[in-house]
């Protein structure tokens, strides 16, 4: 059909198999009703006379295509279906068949979920002649569901539920023969391995094929018709052509995922905040980075983390652990914000935790999906995803269809909270404000504290308007109506990881144990007494590393390591040699320890001990000066505000590390929204001041003797003349 069409009773319209005249349109349907002149009637969906189905996808078919035969197989193949979905073979409960509800199927004592099991069970046991008539060959619980669900959208109608083996497929667009569709496909191949082309190239390619393959007597149609079914078919094709490629080989090989629970698939992604915060060390504005989780099926951001600066493999491995964990409750929450979910008491969950537990899922991931960003693939991380028992599923290169809602979970938090608050810097430099620096004034508490809330109180009661479950299309959900409605499914696994694993998702090293000195972790030495049993001998590890000692490290706090004594399991920390028996230093990260150790190479110092490396360490923490850093010149001096950024970095980081150690061991963790002031000036001043005062006392065993008297020293008069010399020959 060339041109507009008006569908209406009354239409005349000219198919490959004869005219036909409209009868009347089903608009609620999407149908038309379509009579022939002998009398016939076919019900003819609207998209496929519109030319807006591809070949061989099924029409929908009336009571009239069936015969009586597939009438009996369908009415059989349907009451199956409804006896797991409801109980009972009729789908209503009050009109139940002799013997029901059967043993097994009772709606009052069995949940769905174990009626469909039961039936697949049932139909594995049929004969298979007997279930390929009724196609149920290959029954899965998706298909009874699907079954069911075609039952009730249908309006209870048989024809909704047939299957569409049994009719021929759909004749496609009747300008688009089976030449141009042969045509169409070796194009779409040819242009995967060129360069990319218009699609004026295309066409010239598509008439290329057909009048080489089949003559100039085949019919090509117009360039409108390819261009909207090269749509239709592969996409607009915005994209680069190296990632078509690469996308199209994935797609051949079948890697789509249907996700249907909760933690099946945890989307994880980095982005930087849009706003700028206040540091806590200087008060200077920086810019953070935001890392969240999100349940793709539910929609539910599980678990997040503010870095200053990127972040590492370090932190999204403990993100994955905050996955695993119940979120506690914060000062200042409201009763609504606790565990609202039925099904699991609230007093269960706080029981397992051992602490009040706020309405936020966990679970153990069993996939993740992450972009290609070297964070994602560094070599601990993807250990750490091994150890948690995920599987990794990258997303394609420059597909961010690939975990959309995660990417747009970023703008609709960008539109409901960050665009209203003071130090919001946009998405560009040209849209920027007059002074965002100067109008930040939340820390990187604060702003934890408070995406927490807004996460928990808004993110996770907000009707999903795009989203909906598959067993559900037409129902209204939230993030935490859908987290809700899957225990009644599948139920809800409570486990809660133990508190050791912040040391499992830690960086390992697997070094030898010195007799004297202990362990060496990145050119610097540890010891104590837990490693006094084990001083020169091997440990029973074999494989890839025999013979060594598995040491953990937290990059951002390299003052201590951890080491697992093998007897007991039991964690203990190794204090860095070179920190004094009393009082503490400011935390020190890796990129601290690389910059000591460049320091004392140029400086020509040859450590022998990390004793050595203590004045050189104190030496670059010291920053201030009394001149160099009054608050007007440090403002002037080039790189004052990148120093003092890095120094509020590896504080946080610390601080974080500390927050990680304690929780969930302890019970609870720290109220974010707590102000903490760290004095790294007096507390620079009092460790150098410990270190001088040690040396000194190295340097004087004991205290020197007290001075004599005055004149003590005066064995004889002053006045008289010294005794000649022995041996000097007189004048």
């Amino acid at each position: 059909m060339n041109g507009h069409v008006e569908v209406g009773p009354g239409a005349v319209l000219r198919l490959e198999d004869g005219e036909w005249t409209v009868r009347d349109v089903l608009t609620a349907f999407g149908e038309v009703v379509l009579v022939s002149a002998d009398g016939g009637v076919r019900v003819w969906p609207l998209g496929l006379l519109a030319g807006k189905v591809r070949s061989g996808s099924g029409p929908t078919v009336a009571r009239e295509d069936l015969s009586e035969d597939q009438l009996v197989l369908l009415r059989i193949r349907v009451a199956h279906a409804l006896e797991a979905d409801c109980g009972f073979r009729s789908g209503d409960p009050a009109r139940p068949e002799p013997g029901e509800p059967r043993e097994g199927y009772d709606p009052l004592v069995t949940t769905k979920e174990q009626r469909l099991g039961r039936k697949v069970a049932e139909l594995a046991g049929l004969h298979p002649a007997e279930a390929s008539r009724l196609g149920l060959e290959r029954v899965s619980e998706r298909t009874l569901r699907r079954l069911a669900g075609r039952w009730q959208d249908g309006g209870q109608r048989l024809e909704a539920c047939a299957d569409g083996r049994w009719f021929r497929a759909s004749p496609g667009r009747t300008s688009v023969s089976a030449q141009v569709e042969e045509a169409i496909e070796a194009v779409r191949v040819e242009c995967l391995h060129r360069s990319r082309v218009s699609m004026r190239t295309r066409e010239k390619l598509i008439h290329q094929y057909v009048r080489d393959r089949f003559g100039d007597q085949a019919v090509v149609p117009s360039y409108t018709t390819l261009s909207r079914v090269w749509q239709e078919w592969y996409g607009p094709g915005g994209t680069r052509q190296r990632y078509q490629r690469s996308a199209a080989a994935m797609d051949a090989g079948g890697s789509s995922i249907l996700i249907t629970r909760p933690g099946q698939v945890a989307a994880l992604d980095t982005t930087p905040l849009p706003v700028l915060l206040r540091e806590h060390a200087f008060g200077d504005a920086v810019s953070a980075h935001l890392t969240w989780a999100m349940d793709v099926f539910t929609r539910s951001l599980v678990a997040f983390r503010l870095t200053l600066g990127s972040d590492t493999a370090v932190d999204v491995g403990l993100l994955l652990r905050d996955v695993m964990l119940p979120l506690p409750m914060r000062p200042g929450w409201s009763e609504d914000m606790a565990w609202p979910y039925p099904g699991v008491p609230a007093a269960v969950v706080a029981e397992f935790a051992g602490y009040e537990v706020a309405g936020l899922p966990f679970f153990a991931p069993d996939t993740v999906t992450t972009d290609h960003g070297s964070v994602y693939k560094s070599h601990h991380l993807v250990e750490v995803e091994q150890r948690l028992g995920c599987s990794i599923l990258p997303a394609r290169m420059m597909r961010a269809t690939d975990k959309a809602a995660c990417e747009r979970a970023f703008l609709s938090a960008q539109t409901l909270l960050f665009e209203s608050l003071p130090g919001f810097r946009g998405v560009d430099v040209a849209d920027r404000g007059a002074d965002p620096e100067g109008d930040a004034v939340l820390t990187l508490a604060q702003m934890e504290h408070l995406i927490a809330t807004w996460i928990v109180g808004t993110w996770q009661n907000r009707r999903l308007g795009e989203h909906a479950p598959p067993w559900a299309p037409n129902e209204r959900h939230s993030p935490n109506t859908l987290f809700a409605a899957s225990f009644a499914q599948g139920g809800f696994g409570l486990r809660i990881p133990s508190s050791d694993l912040y040391y499992g998702v830690l960086p390992a090293s697997y070094v030898k144990i010195h007799r004297k000195r202990g362990v060496k972790i990145r050119s610097l030495w540890y010891d104590g007494p837990a490693v006094d049993d084990y001083r020169g001998k091997p440990s029973q590890r074999r494989g890839r590393h025999p013979g060594l000692w598995r040491i953990r490290h937290d990059p951002r706090d390299r003052r201590e390591v951890f080491f697992e004594d093998p007897v007991t399991g039991h964690w203990h920390p190794l204090r860095w040699t070179g920190l004094p028996p009393e009082g503490e230093i400011p935390p020190f990260s890796d990129a601290k320890v690389e910059e000591m150790i460049a320091l004392a190479r140029d400086s020509g110092l040859v450590p022998v001990d990390d004793r050595d490396l203590l004045p050189v360490l104190l030496d670059l923490l010291d920053e201030h000066a009394p001149v160099d850093n009054w608050p007007g010149r440090a403002a002037k001096e080039a790189g004052g505000k990148r120093r003092r950024a890095g120094q509020a970095r590896e504080e946080s980081r610390a601080l974080t590390a500390e927050r990680d150690r304690r929780w969930p061991r302890q019970g609870t963790v720290p109220p974010a929204s707590a102000e903490v002031v760290v004095l790294r000036r007096d507390q620079v001043a009092r460790a150098v001041d410990e270190d001088r005062r040690r040396r000194r006392e190295q340097a004087v065993p004991g205290p020197p003797p007290l001075p004599g008297p005055l004149g003590s020293h005066r064995t004889r008069d002053l006045f008289l003349l010294p005794p000649d010399d022995e041996g000097q020959p007189d004048d």
